[in-house]
């Protein structure tokens, strides 16, 4: 008893001495409710109403099998029955990023879309239409009709971003409409997430994203815009607490294209084949750490190549920001944007080196010359073929550094039945070498006249040489 006694009065007082400490941590107790009350409100209060709903509907042609549900016909008649209309709704979330109404959201949230209804935070609603699509980083930028005077919201600086920073989640999950959801920044520079047909560049945030928030706003303490929602990482199609969102420094670069008029994202090009350094790499660079690009390739008119990089060399920052991937860089080089100069760090021979790297469009020579080859062709009549340049390259997203080559576009009958695939780059036809679609011509058109049977056409497929046989 005697022992309890001495143990309640030594807690009476170190809770005295805590009560009469020194005036820093006195202030540290809450003075009113309201202190002791903490609310996201005026931070909610200063967003929202940037923050919108989208309605996209497009019509799909369907087709109606008459065996449809059946194991083994429904796959052997998959192109038989009636083609019929179907419409398709799609929702969505978007940011008001220009007062006259200018909204960014996701691409494919409205995506083949051929009527947009945007619903803002006041129950209005507007017709939109989208002026700026970029299907690489998942973005598009609508215009609202007869709109003025809308709430825009403040873009951060992303590369302000670090990771604890508090985050609220803004959009329209299962079209519960306005909805807000609250967690932190827990990682930076994701790159390695497949969205649409490419890789970005991403925010990560455990706050709560489900299907409905893409095109959301990712709001900082002070309701400033730091990132556009638009993935999550879920086998379920709910919440996990991995969601992934667009930085605000890319959204500002796109929305600033289509204030200039432009209908699609014109982003700079290195024309650099690299790969990501892992451990065994950098020990072998003699790195103290995993870092940077590996340049393996250089397209001859790279601007990379015209400030003096070349094979082998191993990019480290990009104006100052470390790369430790391509994609990361690609995302450097596109919130830079056209007409500037980055300042690019790089390792060679284990000496490291600074180069003035200007950020170019991919040049659209030689000429693309597309040709479709006619009956003369042969069993080849029908396939589609293009000069590879730079532009063709970038549109087709084709990872070559090949000065001259013939792609092909587009493939019908023979060619088709043969195996033949866009994509693919020709080599030779029946032994004859090709290197402009009209060599391509030629050759096939000599082959065709000698009544030739037995055909071989050689390509390049994913980085690896095919050669397809076929008689006719």
């Amino acid at each position: 008893m005697a022992y309890a006694r001495l143990a309640r009065r030594m807690s009476v007082a170190v809770l005295m001495a805590a009560l009469t400490a020194a005036p820093g941590m006195a202030q540290q107790v809450p003075a009113s409710r309201g202190e002791i009350a903490l609310s996201f409100s005026p931070v909610v209060k200063v967003a929202a109403p940037s923050v919108v709903s989208i309605y996209a509907t497009k019509v799909v042609e369907r087709r109606v099998s008459p065996f449809a549900g059946d194991p083994m016909f429904e796959r052997l008649f998959r192109d038989f029955g009636a083609v019929r209309p179907e419409v398709q709704n799609s929702l969505g979330s978007g940011v008001i990023v220009g007062s006259e109404g200018l909204v960014v959201s996701n691409y494919h949230v409205v995506e083949g879309a051929q009527e947009i209804t945007v619903l803002l935070q006041d129950r209005r609603q507007m017709k939109a239409e989208v002026v700026l699509s970029d299907q690489d980083n998942d973005l598009a930028v609508l215009k609202l009709e007869g709109a003025e005077g809308l709430p825009a919201i403040t873009l951060r600086d992303s590369d302000e971003v670090e990771v604890g920073d508090l985050v609220l989640a803004i959009g329209n999950p299962f079209g519960l409409d306005q909805t807000v959801s609250m967690g932190i920044i827990s990682a930076l520079s994701r790159s390695a997430i497949s969205v649409g047909d490419g890789r970005g560049y991403f925010l990560q945030t455990d706050a709560a994203i489900n299907p409905g928030n893409s095109g959301g706003a990712l709001v900082d303490h002070q309701g400033r815009l730091v990132g556009i929602n638009t993935a999550i990482l879920s086998q379920s199609g709910g919440s996990n607490g991995v969601g992934f969102a667009i930085p605000s420094n890319l959204v500002r670069a796109v929305v600033a294209q289509a204030a200039e008029g432009k209908d699609r994202f014109m982003r700079p090009w290195a024309g650099v084949t690299g790969q990501a350094v892992d451990g065994t790499l950098s020990e072998s660079l003699g790195l103290t750490h995993p870092e940077g690009v590996l340049i393996s390739g250089l397209h001859p008119a790279s601007p990379f190549a015209a400030a003096g990089l070349r094979s082998g060399d191993l990019i480290r920052s990009f104006n100052g920001h470390v790369v430790n991937g391509p994609a990361e860089m690609i995302y450097r080089m596109s919130e830079l944007g056209l007409g500037e100069k980055a300042t690019v760090s790089y390792r060679r021979s284990g000496k490291d080196l600074e180069a003035e790297v200007e950020m170019i469009l991919p040049p659209d020579s030689p000429a693309r010359d597309p040709r479709r080859l006619g009956r003369d062709a042969g069993p080849l009549q029908g396939l589609e073929v293009m000069q590879l340049n730079p532009s063709v390259q970038a549109e087709l997203k084709l990872e070559a550094n090949m000065s001259e080559a013939v792609v092909v576009t587009a493939v019908s009958g023979w060619a088709a039945e043969a195996g033949l695939r866009p994509r693919d780059f020709l080599v030779a036809i029946n032994g004859r070498e090709v290197s402009s679609p009209a060599e391509v011509e030629a050759a096939a058109a000599a082959e065709a006249a000698r009544r030739n049977r037995s055909w071989a056409v050689s390509v390049i497929r994913a980085g690896r040489p095919v050669t397809l046989r076929f008689r006719t």
